[in-house]
């Protein structure tokens, strides 16, 4: 193969030449041009392969027209006018001796070689280009490092958020009767204690009066919520469904993706613990939905404990429509994965989702996301920023378990044969009930002492198996 030099033009032309016939190099099929990289050289006057230039000022030209077309001594403008045009289908003659036969064929017309002022001008070309590439993937990757550490570092590390307009974010909470509206009024007690900047939001159910001159319990706890912890109450049709009665009224807190006059809210599950504020959630990437895994569960499942949401008229209307096709064993967690269980946000469990019963358990690798990290239960309660009490069969805080069963599924002390027994696990688990007791009547007032168990679902469901999302740590099958 060899490169023989057009008379008739500036340009090479790529033969193939065999004894004393030469072909013209085949036109290449597609979009591979396999002549792009000829020029002349400038030493000799012959032509050669160059990878370099050519590839060069076609980046230079898609990449920076601008910095392009001030480079004359390249003449990239005609090296790509000519590319845009194609292959050029011409009569040559072929080279022997007698210069007698001619050809018709296609050849491709590269530009002679840049000078080596012209080339040093390139490169740095393509080094500047470099170099704002880099620091645009820098930027990428500096601002996924933030949401990272604002995830994962301490609140008194927490990100400079004066610049954020806090008013457009907003916890929220549900209530449907007087014991959730006292557990919801002691989240909002605790995002109001712990400094958090974001607005809180509880919707009650619209038929409850606060304008009353006899004000109803419910009503009292209303105006407290919003007098002493800055509350915006906001009155809802309460979404009953058919189904479990333990959970026909969920359905209410999907009533958060309607509430569009804020650029995201925290749906917080009020049966639960706020151990630290979460405003950093709020500032996470963009995303319909953010939820922690049910890590207690095998396979991908979400967990509606605790959920980022984007309100839109959009998502409420999928929600809205999940509702009435839904089936009477599908409630607001199923909707949640049916909707957003391949298409979410997902948040660390660590921090953001322990279940009470966690100290419960013998096997924490679930939890830990490893088996080789060891347990210590101090450091992750002083990790956790959300605490949902979750001890099947133990009933709920604010309802008074017998002591017995108590006893029976508290946390066992680890390590017996030493000398020290270690009962870490059992005393944190004893005091998180025990704080969560006085704390309640001390918000709530004395009508809201623990009382006895109250069954309001199912026989089924308190004497039998716990629902299918409900986690049964070690032990806890053997008291049903």
């Amino acid at each position: 193969m060899v490169f023989l030099e057009d008379s008739a033009s500036e340009y090479c032309t790529l033969y193939e030449c065999s004894d004393q016939t030469c072909e013209l190099w085949p036109e290449p099929e597609g979009s591979t041009l396999k002549t792009e990289y000829r020029r002349r050289a400038e030493t000799n006057g012959g032509c050669f392969l160059d990878e370099i230039a050519t590839s060069c000022s076609v980046l230079v030209f898609f990449a920076f027209p601008p910095l392009m077309f001030g480079l004359s001594e390249l003449d990239i403008r005609g090296r790509v006018r000519d590319a845009s045009q194609g292959w050029y289908h011409q009569t040559i003659q072929k080279p022997d001796e007698n210069n007698a036969a001619t050809r018709t064929g296609w050849h491709w017309k590269v530009p002679r070689a840049p000078s080596s002022r012209t080339i040093s001008r390139l490169a740095l070309t393509i080094t500047f280009l470099l170099i704002l590439t880099s620091l645009a993937q820098l930027r990428a990757h500096r601002r996924i490092i933030e949401v990272g550490v604002r995830l994962l570092a301490p609140d008194h590390a927490a990100q400079d958020s004066s610049d954020v307009s806090w008013n457009r974010f907003a916890y929220c909470q549900y209530v449907t009767n007087p014991d959730y509206l006292c557990n919801s009024l002691m989240v909002f007690e605790a995002l109001h204690r712990l400094g958090s900047k974001a607005d809180r939001l509880m919707m009650y159910p619209n038929y409850w009066n606060i304008d009353s001159d006899n004000l109803s319990t419910e009503a009292k706890l209303l105006l407290q919520a919003r007098d002493a912890y800055d509350v915006h109450l906001a009155p809802v049709e309460v979404l009953h469904e058919a189904g479990d009665d333990t959970w026909a009224d969920s359905f209410t807190k999907l009533l958060a993706f309607n509430q569009t006059q804020y650029a995201r809210v925290i749906s917080l599950d009020s049966d639960a613990n706020v151990l630290k504020h979460m405003d950093e959630l709020f500032l996470l990437p963009q995303s319909a939905v953010a939820m922690p895994r049910a890590y207690w569960l095998d396979g991908d499942v979400l967990s509606s404990q605790l959920v980022v949401i984007q309100p839109s008229e959009f998502e409420f209307s999928r929600i809205l429509e999940a509702i009435k096709h839904r089936l009477n064993s599908s409630f607001d967690m199923e909707i949640a994965n049916d909707l957003y269980g391949k298409n979410c946000l997902i948040l660390p469990h660590r921090r953001y989702d322990l279940l009470t019963g966690e100290f419960r358990s013998k096997d924490h690798s679930k939890y830990l996301g490893s088996a080789e990290e060891k347990w210590d239960p101090k450091k992750v309660l002083d990790e956790a920023k959300f605490l949902h009490f979750s001890d099947w069969p133990y009933p709920k805080p604010w309802l008074d378990g017998p002591d017995e069963l108590r006893q029976k599924v508290q946390p066992e002390c680890r390590n017996l044969d030493a000398e020290n027994g270690d009962c870490s696990d059992r005393e944190i688990w004893n005091n998180i009930y025990t704080e969560f007791k006085y704390r309640r009547q001390e918000i709530c007032g004395l009508g809201f002492e623990m009382h006895p168990k109250r069954d309001r679902s199912s026989t089924v469901r308190v004497q039998g198996a716990p629902s299918p999302f409900e986690p049964v740590f070690d032990g806890s099958l053997a008291m049903s």
